[in-house]
């Protein structure tokens, strides 16, 4: 039987149609003006002349580089710091307010210090997305750790695990459904690094695409690159869930786990 997500996918795209199409004659008819919104045909002839020339290629390829960079280191360190933390309760608590602090600092300032620190190229980029990417990560994996069930943790220490065996057996798998769910919002924070970046200083990349759009009030153009941005990120977030959904093979689907009506 087909899910009902696989049936929802013609109504999807009807919606999208739906939304271009009220795009299109509301700027047609300038009720909303064109110059500050744009118009879906001339984004669509942007798009058809940056790939058919193929001036896009090098610059998402630069940006896609930074994104991924930026995606799996940032996801590794989140995943050994909140791992680390989780089993250091004390260590946790000592770190507590320095940790808090650094979370609660707008981290896009840090861009032009990262661009004095690794020069404008992929470096600073790559550094800013890592800072981003971090803590949704990190803050995940330490809320995975802690709300392992004591009882879990008892009955396999009375079955004699060693730590080693508690940390694969009983701690990771607690704190995996957990991370996957923070590397959704994690692939948009890289695309938000690298983009940001580019802003602040780069000669390549699709945020600098965009900000020379802007420098001539190019809207349509501006669209473009947002639009190429929006797929890319989409693309990774596909390839997010298709991994989840391998390696959480055990986790329930909301349809086996909906209770039955009565009868």
């Amino acid at each position: 039987m087909r899910s009902g997500k696989d049936r929802l996918w013609p109504w999807q795209l009807a919606l999208l149609a739906v939304m271009l199409l009220l795009w299109h004659g509301l700027t047609a008819r300038e009720i909303l003006p064109s110059f500050f919104f744009g118009r879906p045909l001339l984004v669509w002839a942007v798009l058809r002349q940056w790939f058919a020339s193929g001036l896009i290629y090098p610059h998402l390829g630069v940006t896609l580089l930074e994104t991924l960079l930026a995606f799996v280191c940032g996801t590794l360190l989140g995943i050994l710091a909140g791992m680390w933390l989780g089993l250091s309760p004390r260590l946790a608590r000592l770190l507590d307010p320095y940790v808090k602090a650094v979370n609660a600092m707008p981290r896009v300032v840090l861009a032009p210090i990262f661009a004095m620190w690794f020069g404008l190229g992929v470096g600073s980029k790559v550094a800013l997305g890592i800072t981003l990417v971090f803590f949704g990560v990190f803050f995940n994996v330490l809320q995975g750790i802690r709300e392992v069930s004591p009882v879990v943790l008892a009955n396999a220490r009375l079955l004699g695990a060693s730590r080693a065996q508690l940390l694969r057996h009983v701690y990771w798998p607690a704190a995996t459904s957990w991370v996957f769910s923070s590397l959704h919002t994690s692939v948009g924070m890289a695309f938000v690094g690298a983009v940001v970046g580019e802003y602040l200083g780069s000669a390549r990349g699709v945020g600098y695409l965009i900000l020379q759009a802007e420098g001539v009030f190019d809207i349509n153009a501006v669209i473009a690159g947002i639009v190429v941005l929006t797929v890319c990120a989409l693309l990774l977030d596909a390839l997010v869930t298709r991994v989840e959904r391998r390696l959480l093979v055990w986790r329930p689907t909301p349809a086996s786990t909906t209770l039955a009506e009565p009868r």
